[in-house]
């Protein structure tokens, strides 16, 4: 983002310029205000050191646009460029526009992620409005010519014909890959869909590309002009040729929903999601609706300033949602939310929306409307049912922009009356705005046991079935249902003894999770004596509180991504550290595993450019990225190494592959402990230890074991990978069971490879939180559990019923069975013995 530098003789008026144009352009946007001398009282007057000073607090690798009122402050701001080093000068632009209007329009045209050259423009062009006001025609058209975007650059031009194989054809994720590789270059680039004869279109415009309506087996034409031009014909031809970034699983035909298995009995088989019984009439989902603001309209600035307010407020929702979406399914899930990101940055969308504000002098809420169902109509047009499908999610957008211009956050989904909530798949945020006591049960076509929502679920204490396909869409509202969160089952229209049956199974199971919270506190111990530690996983500071009152015995996982995701800059060593030091206090002198950043090519992060991978999940993620950025991962062993000089806390390295890997790490680690202990003079103990993700590390962890104090295995990952199967893709997420046997030996390899060393092997991944699951793990050696803190006292419960010879058994008959099905069934059976 390009950041602006406001000058003035007077300190007053340039911090009330910036002021304003902050309400303009956002909270974040890189505004310093800078006036007066440097004496006392700041008097009249400007300083070539303060703009220094400025210049250097809004510095943006995107340049800075300086705008000054007159006489000196011209001279000090010159002075102040002359000062810069060499390499910085050329990136700083001093603007001849008018203070405050050009102030205002620069910030709104900065925030939006224009080049400096265009957010100059638009600072130039700022007194159009005002001269139009008030009948001032010449200098109108002189102000509204100079805020113009130039035109296509000149230069040599290049041009390519291209045929599109995706089977999708340029829906929204390769058009928007397919936009943000044009805007890398220095070209105009075009497209002409050269089969139907649309176009041509812009490169630079989501909409414009997307709704050329390019199918498979669609020829398009790129052409491009200026100086980049051929790189920039080259790199889209590259990308074509790698199917525009769409997965190999992508490369098939529109799969249908994932096929439920109905019985005779006419049971509808999914996956459990969220365990529990759940009995009442089917409540198909409704969106929320969103009402547009009522009331008058404001001056333009005032209607625009709000619609980019709510358009940020928009932008940051989605990137929220897209990191965590991206953290738990991966980048090919996520890349979705990059092209409603576009959408939202679309200047095809967004021009016609600021002349309607600016210069016809229409409402904010109106404007978008109209320029949001006008977009959605031409997504409508196309002829290929995928993508005409692709305009609800348009719509939606448009919906949640003029949601935040109300003033109004997403609402829960509307019901007819309480009951089972039926759906395609929920969102995250739908699923955080249920009411347990409306919504009774969740059953959703799509979607797995590991989706956020099925995460949601389970922490609001609603049972759920995921994946039962498309059959479930059919049972009409109000029909009665009977769905069972631990079978993994949905039964409609169920007669009298069913219902009855499973009525009592319900109030049994309430009546056990009741008794597990009272208990909660309790340690966890089998029947005959052994313990077994039951931690929680936390993602952030606020879960410390909730995990306690759940009697969880420490944190088994602290995902510190959440200091690094949703912001533009890296956390600072002191930021790290008193983020991990408020936790650890807020824990009472319970252990902590701070697991070290788990991000790579399928989580990427703004402030850390890597380059494309075909497949991230294979490419440089978790302690790789680390050892290839041991910058980033020293400064986060540094804060670690300090808090733990007070605290009980441990580290914990993600996505190891090989014993090289640890030995690197724990050798920066060493050096990091001898840095810190010499600076603060007190010794900082720090356990060691290594999350079991890929099957290599669980196969060589007797290499592993002389060299950590304890192994943490994530079975969500563990089992992905060990079965060839994405965790957030719903064609296969019924593979991805970890209760598979092939899961299972691995977990039993470690645990027997740690025993002889003595340390210790637990699970945090999904796994842990499955009560059915806890005796098999037990019995394969398993001694601590971390689990999400609703889940911890369920688990507590699970352990005490277990006998350890018992579950040893089981594990053994388990590791000998043909499917997760089948050892589920087994444990299943010795539950009921």
């Amino acid at each position: 983002m390009v950041g602006i530098v406001v000058v003035s003789h007077s300190p007053k008026l340039a911090e009330g310029v910036v002021e304003l144009a902050r309400q303009m352009g956002g909270e974040d946007a890189l505004l310093e205000p800078v006036g007066g001398l440097d004496l006392p009282d700041r008097p009249i007057g400007t300083d070539a050191v303060l703009v220094l000073g400025a210049i250097e607090r809004a510095w943006s690798e995107d340049g800075v646009l300086v705008l000054m009122d007159l006489g000196s402050a011209v001279l000090s701001a010159e002075m102040a460029v002359d000062m810069l080093p060499a390499d910085r000068r050329d990136r700083v632009l001093l603007c001849e526009a008018p203070l405050v209007e050009g102030a205002v329009a620069a910030a709104v045209a900065a925030r939006l992620g224009r080049p400096l050259s265009e957010v100059a423009d638009e600072a130039r062009g700022a007194l159009a409005p005002k001269a139009a006001h008030l009948g001032a025609p010449e200098v109108a058209q002189a102000a509204s010519a100079a805020s113009i975007p130039a035109a296509p650059v000149s230069g040599p031009a290049a041009i390519v014909r291209l045929l599109v194989q995706n089977p999708l054809g340029l829906h929204a994720r390769p058009a928007a890959r397919l936009v943000q590789t044009a805007g890398r270059f220095n070209a105009d680039v075009r497209v002409t869909n050269l089969t139907t004869g649309r176009g041509p279109a812009s490169a630079r415009s989501l909409n414009a590309v997307a709704t050329l309506g390019v199918l498979q087996d669609h020829e398009i034409e790129v052409a491009a002009e200026g100086p980049d031009a051929a790189e920039a014909v080259m790199a889209i031809r590259e990308l074509a040729a790698e199917g525009f970034g769409d997965a190999p699983a992508e490369a098939m035909a529109i799969p249908a929903p994932v096929a439920a298995t109905v019985p005779v009995e006419g049971v509808l088989a999914g996956l459990p999601a969220s365990p529990g019984v759940a009995v009442g009439p089917v409540r198909h989902f409704r969106p929320p609706d969103v009402e547009a603001p009522s009331g008058p309209i404001g001056e333009p600035a005032e209607e625009w300033a709000a619609l980019s307010a709510a358009l940020d407020a928009a932008r940051a929702e989605i990137r929220v949602t897209r990191d965590s979406i991206a953290a738990r399914a991966g980048e090919q899930s996520a890349a979705i939310f990059d092209a409603h990101l576009l959408f939202l940055e679309d200047e095809e969308l967004l021009a016609p929306v600021r002349t309607a504000i600016l210069h016809d002098r229409r409402g904010a809420a109106e404007a978008w409307t109209e320029a949001v169902d006008r977009t959605t109509e031409a997504w409508r047009a196309l002829d290929d049912p995928y993508l005409r499908a692709r305009a609800a999610d348009v719509e939606d957008l448009g919906k949640q922009v003029l949601g935040r211009l109300s003033g109004a956050t997403r609402g829960a989904p509307t019901l007819l009356g309480s009951g089972v909530l039926v759906a395609t798949d929920l969102t995250p945020a739908d699923t955080a705005g249920l009411d347990p006591d409306v919504v009774r049960g969740i059953a959703t076509a799509l979607g797995g046991p590991t989706s956020h929502s099925a995460v949601l679920a389970r922490s609001l204490g609603i049972p759920a079935v995921a994946g039962l396909g498309s059959d479930l869409l059919e049972i009409a509202e109000g029909v009665t249902v009977v769905l069972d969160g631990e079978a993994g089952t949905v039964r409609p229209s169920p007669d009298a003894s069913e219902i009855a049956r499973a009525e009592a199974k319900a109030e049994a199971f309430q009546a056990s999770e009741a008794e597990a919270r009272a208990e909660a506190t309790e340690p966890a111990v089998t029947h005959d004596g052994t313990r077994v530690e039951v931690f929680a996983n936390l993602g952030k500071p606020e879960d410390v509180a909730a995990a306690v009152a759940a009697g969880a015995e420490g944190v088994g996982l602290l995902r510190t991504e959440f200091l690094f995701l949703g912001r533009e800059q890296m956390p600072t060593e002191q930021e790290q550290e008193v983020a991990y030091r408020g936790m650890a206090q807020a824990l009472g002198g319970r252990p902590m595993i701070l697991r070290t950043l788990d991000v790579g090519g399928d989580k990427p992060l703004p402030y850390l450019p890597m380059p494309r991978e075909a497949n991230p999940f294979l490419g440089v993620r978790g302690l790789r990225l680390g050892l290839a950025r041991p910058d980033l991962l020293r400064l986060q062993l540094r804060a670690a190494v300090r808090v733990a000089a007070d605290h009980p806390i441990k580290v914990m390295f993600p996505m190891v592959t090989t014993l090289d890997e640890l030995l690197a790490a724990k050798q920066i680690l060493d050096d990091v402990r001898r840095e810190v202990e010499a600076e603060i003079g007190v010794t900082a103990p720090l356990g060691v230890g290594i999350m079991v993700e890929v099957p290599s590390a669980a196969l060589a962890a007797w290499a592993f074991a002389p060299h950590v104090d304890f192994f943490s295995i994530g079975t969500n990952d563990l089992a992905q990978y060990t079965l060839a199967a994405e965790r957030g893709n719903e064609r296969v997420a019924s593979l991805a069971d970890a209760l598979h046997p092939a899961v299972l030996r691995l977990i039993r390899m470690t645990a027997e490879a740690a025993e002889p060393f003595g340390r210790t092997v637990g699970i945090c991944g999904e796994l842990a939180a499955d009560p059915a699951a806890v005796p098999i793990l037990v019995g394969l050696g398993v001694r601590e559990l971390s689990a999400s803190p609703p889940a911890v006292p369920r688990i507590k419960r699970a352990v005490r019923a277990v006998e350890l010879d018992a579950a040893r058994r089981l594990a053994e008959e388990s590791l000998k069975s043909e499917s997760a099905a089948a050892v589920r069934a087994l444990a299943a059976s010795a539950t009921d013995r």
